[in-house]
């Protein structure tokens, strides 16, 4: 956007807009995002009919032009989703106005001008400005900002978009602090903040400290609802599923270093491996940790049961494993009657390579929310430290079919079995998915973390229960890949886990 575009109209020139103004901005976009919300990857309700939407909140947080408003609006489905919304005089048109893709579309202010309304989090200059009102750390209408005790958070800097494709928007502040402004917005505590102050509180564990939070005041009730968190920003090589995609890629084709066979990231998958044991025991520390009774834990089982009928009544591809799943789940309970206890804890929650960024020092785990699909209340339900671990072999095995797909020029499921090329390369491929899940294993039990491969019907159970999540959400969103959870799935009916 250039400086004569922001300049052509100042729409509000100071403190709040007029409240007419702000209503037909709310107006407008009732009226648009119901065509703008499906279109989008975070939002949940894609294929069904186009959502109402109704506003819960809209607080204009940065005047000026562009102005910044904050919203939350709840959809047909009773979710809830924030949008930071920009408003501007300049055009939605290229070199001069807002970027054609951000545009959600045109409102009126009370004197007859045209507002450009568009999605805001990418960019920078009403961002920018933003980072004030946590500076401030004061309530502002509908939002409180605070800062957790001593954090220090510098003024006038430059915010920087990041364009990775993930849930919620992330944006850097210089190389000091990170803003996750939060997509879909639940009222009650918010499990990032209470495990990122947890880990900050414990000390020495790789993972970002808080700084500041901002949440609802009054629109959802008794209980606050958590908008945004910012953090201190973690300078790295990259985050892990992108190194270890070009790993797994350089040895599949033959050209790592390491004379390991099939070698390359084995001792990053290890230390990988000590940095989750040692956020593990932190939490373990810091909050609740404590063994499952048998009724809890056929509770827990039974979620795994459902979980799977749920994902059978929509994949009919996994009917001829559904018989050895099933077993892996009873296993699991049998054992817990038997007397072996199953200790729980708060954990991840959705721990996989994208989650983890390569600092100078080592590894550093990140978005402690747990899934956004998921209940809040069950995202804060202490569960097994062996979920993560199981979650993150599984993102091994998909680094390792990814590179290979990459190689190939195709997915798995346009893969020939009659290529003798594809078949070697296949094997080299989960040759080095084995290789790094066992240094994962080797890395979190030297780290003073429970080795997962002693309790192998208690990782069996999890990584069947991830692999069946992972072929829900590749039959609705990638089909092509459909095959590469659907082998796990086969592999871990047949009791084979392939860890260690």
């Amino acid at each position: 956007m250039t400086e004569t575009a922001r300049r052509a109209v100042t729409p509000w020139r100071s403190g709040e807009p007029p409240a007419e103004d702000l209503d037909r901005i709310i107006d407008a976009l009732c009226r648009l995002l119901p065509a703008w919300l499906p279109r989008q990857r975070w939002y949940a309700g894609k294929g069904h009919a186009a959502p109402e939407v109704r506003p819960l909140l809209a607080e204009a947080v940065v005047p000026g032009d562009p102005a910044l408003v904050q919203t939350v609006f709840r959809s047909g489905d009773g979710e809830c989703y924030q949008l930071l919304i920009g408003a501007t005089a300049a055009p939605a048109e290229a070199g001069t106005g807002v970027p054609a893709d951000t545009v959600i579309g045109t409102s009126r202010t009370r004197d007859g001008r045209h507002l450009t309304l568009y999605e805001a989090g990418s960019d920078p200059e009403p961002l920018s400005r933003l980072l004030d009102r946590f500076v401030a750390a004061e309530p502002s209408g509908a939002l409180a900002f605070y800062r957790f005790p001593g954090a220090r958070i510098p003024e006038g800097l430059r915010a920087r978009p990041l364009t990775a494709e993930q849930s919620n928007t992330s944006v850097a502040f210089g190389d000091r602090m990170m803003l996750k402004v939060l997509r879909r917005i639940v009222p009650g505590a918010n499990p990032e903040l209470e495990m990122l102050a947890a880990l900050e509180r414990a000390g020495d564990v790789p993972s970002a400290a808080p700084l500041a939070w901002a949440e609802t005041v009054g629109p959802f009730g008794a209980e606050p609802a958590t908008l945004c968190i910012l953090q201190e920003f973690v300078p790295s090589r990259g985050d892990g599923w992108s190194i270890a995609t070009a790993e797994a890629e350089a040895c599949v084709r033959g050209a790592c270093d390491s004379v390991a066979p099939p070698g390359g990231f084995s001792a990053e998958s290890f230390a990988l491996g000590q940095a989750t044991a040692q956020v593990h025991l932190a939490l373990a520390q810091q909050l609740e940790a404590r063994t499952l009774s048998p009724p809890e834990t056929a509770e827990l089982t039974d979620a795994l049961m459902t979980r799977l009928d749920h994902a059978l009544a929509e994949v009919p591809d996994i009917t001829p494993y559904v018989r050895g799943l099933r077993t892996a789940y009873q296993d699991l309970r049998e054992t817990v009657r038997r007397g072996n206890p199953l200790p729980v804890q708060r954990v991840h929650g959705d721990l996989h390579l994208g989650q983890v960024l390569r600092a100078a020092d080592g590894w550093v785990l990140i978005d402690f929310e747990g899934e956004p699909g998921h209940p809040l209340a069950e995202r804060r339900h202490p569960q097994p430290a062996v979920r993560d671990v199981a979650a993150m072999l599984r993102s091994f095995d998909y680094a390792a079919h990814h590179a290979l797909g990459r190689i190939l020029g195709a997915p798995p499921a346009e893969r020939t079995s009659g290529d003798p090329r594809g078949t070697r390369l296949t094997r080299r491929a989960s040759a080095w998915a084995v290789h790094n899940r066992r240094a994962f294993c080797a890395g979190y039990t030297a780290a003073g973390g429970r080795d997962p491969r002693t309790s192998p019907v208690l990782l069996r159970a999890f990584e069947a229960d991830k692999a069946v999540y992972e072929v829900l959400y590749e039959a609705r969103n990638r089909p092509e890949w459909l095959p590469i959870p659907l082998a796990a799935v086969r592999r871990l009916a047949h009791g084979n886990r392939s860890a260690g």
